[in-house]
């Protein structure tokens, strides 16, 4: 059966913690280990100012402001943003959490760094906004500013492909996974049905583009953002098509 996104599926209904939640228990215990990847590659200096793009329920923005950064975490899910308050409230911690569609960030060289992770990127359908949302990115940055990214790395992918898998998730949630490639390997439809303990069964479908190095790098720069190092995890792992992470730094030029 063919799998048919809503139009805007990002919009309503999957980024709600009930069904999906990027805060959940291993996602949590993995962000100190990822933070410290990403200043090892950013160098930032004391007070830099930092923007977590999709920023979920903050689990990396709290993370840098600890360490005294100056954060700003930005996500349209509002469930979310209202998570990623509370959390700072309980700890004491000055982070501004903003709600904006991202191809919306109306900020003008204000950040020393831009966080995009887990891969909160390429959800629109049209492939110009694509454009539109890294070009709002190097407008925020300052000059000189760095970008990091991490997405699905399309090459893996396209290598291991499969139409359907299962995995055991926290809290004994079972996910079904359905998959379908379009646009010559581009662009992907899936299809989530998540399988409470209890047997409550909720399903959500959703569309991604799809980027590789070659792609992905013609991309940044057209939007003027210079790649300038790539690797295939937020571990430092070397890119191939057998890591299925595409995490790359760039520069505002």
């Amino acid at each position: 059966m063919r799998i048919r996104p809503r139009k805007d599926w990002w919009r309503k209904g999957f980024f709600d913690p009930e069904f999906y939640t990027p805060a959940d228990e291993s996602h949590v215990a993995a962000a100190p280990r990822e933070v410290r990847f990403l200043l090892r590659q950013l160098k930032l200096g004391a007070r830099a100012s930092v923007l977590d793009l999709c920023c979920g329920p903050g689990r990396h923005s709290l993370i840098l402001a600890r360490k005294g950064f100056k954060v700003t975490g930005l996500d349209y899910s509002s469930a979310y943003v209202e998570e990623a308050r509370r959390k700072a409230r309980r700890a004491g911690l000055e982070v501004r959490f903003v709600r904006r569609d991202m191809r919306k960030l109306g900020f003008k060289a204000e950040f020393d760094a831009v966080l995009n992770l887990f891969t909160s990127f390429g959800y629109f359908d049209r492939w110009s906004d694509n454009v539109k949302v890294l070009a709002r990115v190097a407008r925020a940055l300052k000059p000189g500013g760095l970008f990091l990214m991490d997405i699905m790395n399309a090459d893996w992918l396209r290598r291991h492909f499969a139409p359907r898998s299962w995995h055991l998730q926290d809290r004994g949630v079972y996910l079904l996974e359905e998959r379908e490639l379009e646009r010559e390997g581009r662009r992907i439809r899936t299809r989530w049905i998540r399988i409470q303990p209890e047997g409550r069964v909720l399903e959500r479908a959703f569309a991604l583009w799809l980027f590789d190095r070659r792609g992905l790098s013609r991309l940044l720069r057209s939007a003027g953002l210079k790649p300038l190092r790539f690797w295939g995890s937020l571990r430092g792992a070397k890119l191939s098509d057998r890591t299925n992470r595409l995490v790359v730094l760039a520069r505002k030029d």
